[in-house]
């Protein structure tokens, strides 16, 4: 059992190796790749009547009213979740996860899985072939042997070198059509707990019902056919509305390299523009393009407070400390930052004042405006807003402020690691 299970770690380094060095040769491959340039944003502010309909417009995506969302907080809150409604589920599930590692957690949601197949409901399970190349394979073979449908996206080889570089960074929950969840979590040991404690991660999901949970579903279907060939559909997918679960209204916004373009880019774009009193940030890789930086900087100039959380330790140093380079124009526009110490910050979230909320799995980066498949759900709700804005008031907390005279003064290795990251920040 011990030689069996020391094969498997092997096979696994070994397969993580491979990955990286095709990665590498996708990066150089795509480098050209590029998000459009958006030279002028129209004069709006959050609540005018017209921004509906752009927001709508530019998307491609409605807003939807009836909604209920519920926000979770780290593993504690998320996996309960997960686990209930997957447990509960009658007719289909629909599941995209771009991180899946070994762990109690890991075999416990793959039993679930594979509990609910053997009861006849259909799971159809879409595994991103980069983030969940760690992923034991016995795992794959407990859900598929139990009658679930686990399908590699973008499986990496000789044959699909141009499309490695594009990974499916989304989150995607649905069960029976009817209850989704999205966010930035992944499924792995160190997502467990409360966010608190070093070496488990602090993240947002979120919980929805309603009419929006179409869209959610909308955006696996549309990945589930590119990987399978296969369109899912029917009532069992798709259900006729049932009575209104709450008063939010909600977007679900998808983008990607193909059919979505860049349309999380130009809606991030447009609310920040727009914003008025507030913007707080919480993102774990921040690498600002020229445009987003100039919409911030002349946000603070008209006295918008903006205020960034970002990690004080990242799992990825390379794109920490690119995106600390930046600081600087952002600290003297007057914008505050602030850096996690409790744990590794993992989540994804914007609320602009007190109106416009965002959660999910974009990064502020080129990767995710750019590279990747991404997916976030967008609250018009002042009540939704205000719990996030409570949420990041009491991550402040475990947080510490990082003033100009600290940056000017920081260390030379991170000033070489900024010059290495230069020539890659295209592909970051």
């Amino acid at each position: 059992m011990v030689s069996s299970r020391v094969g498997s770690v092997h096979t696994r380094a070994r397969r993580a190796v491979s990955v990286a060095l095709l990665l590498v040769a996708a990066m150089a491959a795509s480098a050209c790749s590029t998000v459009p340039v958006h030279r002028t944003l129209p004069p709006m502010n959050l609540g005018e009547p017209s921004f509906f309909p752009t927001l709508e417009a530019h998307a491609q995506a409605p807003i939807v009213g009836g909604n209920r969302l519920k926000l979770l907080l780290n593993g504690e809150q998320i996996y309960p979740a997960i686990l209930g409604a997957i447990r509960q589920a009658r007719s289909t599930i629909t599941y995209a996860q771009y991180s899946y590692e070994d762990g109690q957690i890991a075999r416990e949601l793959a039993q679930a899985l594979a509990e609910r197949c053997r009861a006849g409901v259909r799971a159809h399970v879409l595994l991103d072939s980069v983030g969940t190349v760690a992923m034991p394979r016995e795992y794959v073979e407990l859900m598929s042997e139990d009658g679930c449908e686990v399908v590699s996206f973008r499986p990496i080889g000789p044959f699909g070198l141009g499309r490695a570089n594009n990974r499916n960074h989304r989150r995607i929950l649905v069960v029976d059509g009817r209850i989704g969840f999205t966010g930035g979590s992944g499924v792995s040991s160190k997502w467990m707990g409360n966010g608190r404690v070093a070496g488990h991660w602090r993240d947002t999901d979120v919980q929805i019902e309603g009419p929006v949970v179409e869209y959610l579903q909308g955006a696996f279907a549309e990945n589930w056919v590119e990987a399978t060939g296969a369109v899912i559909g029917g009532a069992e997918y798709f259900p006729a509305p049932r009575t209104v679960k709450g008063r939010t209204h909600a977007q679900i916004i998808r983008s990607g390299p193909q059919g979505g373009g860049y349309a999380m880019y130009t809606t991030f774009l447009l609310a920040l523009s727009s914003a008025r009193r507030s913007i707080k940030v919480t993102n774990p890789y921040v690498l600002l393009d020229e445009q987003m930086v100039e919409t911030l900087i002349l946000a603070a100039r008209r006295g918008v407070q903006i205020t960034f959380l970002v990690p004080g330790v990242s799992d990825h140093p390379l794109v920490r400390h690119a995106g600390r380079r930046q600081f600087g124009r952002l600290l003297e526009a007057g914008i505050e930052i602030h850096e996690y110490t409790a744990a590794l910050l993992h989540a994804k979230t914007i609320v602009i004042d007190g109106i416009w909320a965002t959660v999910g799995s974009t990064n502020l980066d080129h990767r995710s405006f750019k590279l990747n498949d991404e997916l976030n759900v967008v609250a018009y709700d002042t009540e939704f807003a205000a719990q996030l804005e409570k949420v990041f008031q009491e991550d402040l907390r475990y947080a510490q402020r990082i003033d100009l005279e600290t940056w000017r003064n920081r260390s030379v290795r991170g000033r070489v690691f900024e010059l290495l990251a230069f020539p890659f920040e295209r592909n970051l």
